[in-house]
């Protein structure tokens, strides 16, 4: 039996149609209480719960994660979110008292969070699980619906999504919508009340072209070139084990791996020694037989990845598959700036290495480039620490550590400049599906001068009073 496809005019009379009765449900108030809210968190959760193996089969077939590593870097930060934000939700939402000017008085302000209304969450392919709930759940937290886009790119994931939210919520509330590049630009050329974008600079700078038609407000999370800089009283063994850690996890696909290495040329060749040694450590001799080492999205990535190769001193790995979709995790040794791989953000297991003279070049160096999205800093210095973090812009940053800044739902999570804007994660996932409502109330029975033209002070005392 053939199946006709939709065509392109009745898919977007489809999403209309959706985005209708999404906006209609956020109107009659449906999603405002915070016992609805704290009900759909914990539904998410099961449901969550109830796809666990299916989720993680998913993820191995897609980016060939080992159970450890996908229920670690996915799965274990969604149930950590809603249990975080269902404990602290209740005192969220009530409205805040602040104090007014004394020519206001006795008004009283308070500020309330209100609902954006109807959202789109757009999701990249590299950590399709938890880059698509985690924001879900802000969503949800701030009495929102929510159209979700998953990756295409990542098919098996994208396919337990749809079935997972499908079996859990009513499509005027929360639904999947899927597809490719088109769908994704149709639906963010839609009048949503606010758009949340995971991806690349490029994708982001579409999104928002679409979303500024209707005045859309967006939230957009980037990427860029994240550097790793080690000062010379850092304890390199350490800094070797956690840059490679980051580095190589989820293959290198991870938009706050650390993208380079900045080390003093005194430590240069020790440090190529210690990474090295990491890689064998946590991955043995052959990667690409370790249950622990991932695998490359598509072929054509692989290609992407290897043309960054070509010319390059490779100190340690430099090994790829295209049909497997494997490369080796791969240490570079001092790439020129010029190089393509120094050039755009990496987004793989490669690794390049480039000593410096002093921190004032590494200063001048990082500041020469697009705001990075994370920034580390292995020293034992806090002179060191304090310096640089304050001369420097990033998004995140991690000292001593890399990438475990981004698991914790105390700290927000966003870009700076070309590598995005907002923030989420905790209560800032609250903050970036909500807007501030402020209101000020005064007695019911005064009229006060200020605004009775009869009553009217001297401009002598009003002046006094408005300084």
């Amino acid at each position: 039996m053939h199946i006709m496809e939709q065509s392109p005019d009745s898919q977007h009379a489809d999403e209309q149609q959706l985005l209708a009765a999404q906006q209609a449900y956020v109107r009659n108030g449906s999603t405002r209480s915070l016992q609805f809210r704290k009900e759909q968190l914990r539904a998410l959760k099961s449901s969550v719960e109830a796809y666990e193996s299916r989720l993680l089969d998913a993820l191995a077939q897609d980016l060939g994660k080992s159970e450890f590593e996908g229920y670690s870097s996915e799965i274990g930060l969604i149930y950590r979110e809603i249990r975080y934000i269902l404990k602290r939700l209740p005192r969220w939402m009530r409205p805040r008292k602040t104090s007014v000017e004394f020519f206001l008085r006795p008004g009283s302000g308070r500020i309330y969070r209100e609902p954006y209304g109807s959202t789109l969450i757009i999701s990249p392919w590299n950590y399709p699980v938890q880059l698509l709930l985690l924001p879900l759940i802000g969503a949800v937290a701030g009495g929102n619906t929510a159209v979700v886009k998953p990756s295409e790119t990542a098919a098996a994931s994208e396919s337990v999504i749809r079935d997972m939210i499908s079996s859990a919520f009513d499509r005027q509330y929360i639904a999947v919508e899927t597809g490719g590049a088109e769908k994704t630009a149709r639906l963010a050329g839609m009048p949503f009340d606010k758009i949340f974008f995971t991806g690349s600079v490029r994708v982001g700078k579409l999104i928002m072209q679409s979303a500024v038609q209707h005045l859309t407000p967006v939230t957009l999370e980037l990427g860029g070139k994240s550097p790793a800089v080690i000062a010379e009283d850092a304890d390199l063994p350490l800094a070797a084990r956690k840059i490679v850690w980051g580095k190589f996890l989820n293959a290198g696909q991870t938009c706050v791996a650390p993208d380079y290495v900045l080390v003093p040329e005194t430590q240069h060749k020790a440090f190529m020694r210690l990474a090295s040694e990491a890689v064998r450590r946590y991955y043995g001799e052959h990667p690409e037989s370790s249950p622990s080492y991932g695998r490359i999205i598509t072929e054509a990535h692989v290609e992407r990845l290897a043309l960054l190769l070509e010319g390059q001193q490779i100190f340690y790995g430099g090994a790829y598959d295209r049909r497997t979709r494997y490369i080796a995790p791969t240490i570079l040794d001092t790439p020129s700036w010029e190089d393509p791989v120094m050039q755009e953000e990496i987004f793989g297991p490669i690794l390049p290495v480039i000593p410096y003279s002093t921190l004032d070049e590494v200063l001048q160096q990082i500041r020469s480039l697009p705001t990075p999205l994370a920034f580390y800093l292995f020293t034992r210095s806090r002179n060191t620490k304090t310096e640089l973090l304050k001369s420097l812009s990033f998004g995140t940053a991690g000292v001593n550590c890399t990438v475990l800044q981004v698991a914790s739902s105390a700290l927000p999570f966003g870009g700076a400049g070309t590598s995005g804007m907002g923030e989420y994660h905790g209560k800032a996932s609250f903050e970036a599906f909500t807007r501030r409502k402020p209101v000020l109330t005064q007695p019911a029975r005064i009229d006060l001068s200020l605004t009775n033209p009869k009553l009217q002070p001297s401009m002598k005392w009003l002046r006094r009073i408005m300084k």
